[in-house]
Formats: C-alpha cells, structure tokens, sequence
C-alpha cells in the first residue's frame, strides 16, 4: 500500500511540472531590433506572442540594450513595422550618466525619443 501510494505522489509531481513548465508562448527567446542612422538597440524577452501581423506582446525579462543604454521591464508591445515599443510595467533605464525608473515608456521614431510615463525617478551621476 505504502509503495502504490508513493508511485501515485511521484505521477502527481511529474505531471504537475510538466504543466508548469508548458507555456502559452507563441516565440522562445525572441530577438528583435531597432535599427536607425546612428545606433541599433537589440531587444530580448524570455517569452513573446503575436498580437497581429506587426505587434509582437513580449514577455520576461524583456531588454532593451544599446551601446548607449539599456532598459529593462516586463512586458512590452513592439511594432515590428513602425520600429516602435510601449510598455505600462516598471521599468529601468540605465546609461553612463543617468537611471531612471518609471511606470513605463513609448520608444518612437526609431529609438531617437523615449517618453517616460507613471511615477518617475531620475538620477544623474
């Protein structure tokens, strides 16, 4: 009885990781990028899903990096097409000269202008 009970706990737990780990993701690790005239800003997420033919819902761990500066937050909608990205969760945004925290961010024309939204902390060094 003891071991017919223990074998029936050890299916439970595999079959419980299994859906833990099974995810609704339609991309693995996506990569994108903003390119422009003076820089290109790479973009990753854990996880990302197709909204419609140019907007990509990424995901985890979501990065903006560049040689200028990186931002980091959880979810961000980006327009493969137009090369923009928007994002209402909390963000970071570090450079050699300033951090700053927001509430979210639209990046536009192309990298060239970011907007900060919600409550914002700035830091200058």
């Amino acid at each position: 009885m003891i071991i017919f009970y223990k074998q029936i706990n050890l299916n439970n737990i595999i079959i419980e990781n299994t859906k833990n780990n099974f995810s609704n993701a339609d991309i693995s690790e996506p990569k994108f990028a903003i390119n422009n005239e003076s820089k290109n800003i790479y973009i990753t997420a854990s996880q990302g899903n197709f909204l419609n033919k140019d907007e990509v819902l990424l995901n985890k761990n979501v990065r903006f990096k560049s040689n200028d500066f990186s931002i980091e937050t959880e979810k961000v909608i980006f327009n493969r097409d137009k090369q923009t990205a928007k994002s209402r969760t909390k963000s970071m945004f570090k450079s050699k000269n300033a951090t700053i925290s927001s509430d979210g961010f639209n990046i536009h024309d192309k990298g060239n202008i970011i907007i900060f939204y919600g409550n914002s902390n700035i830091i200058l060094k």
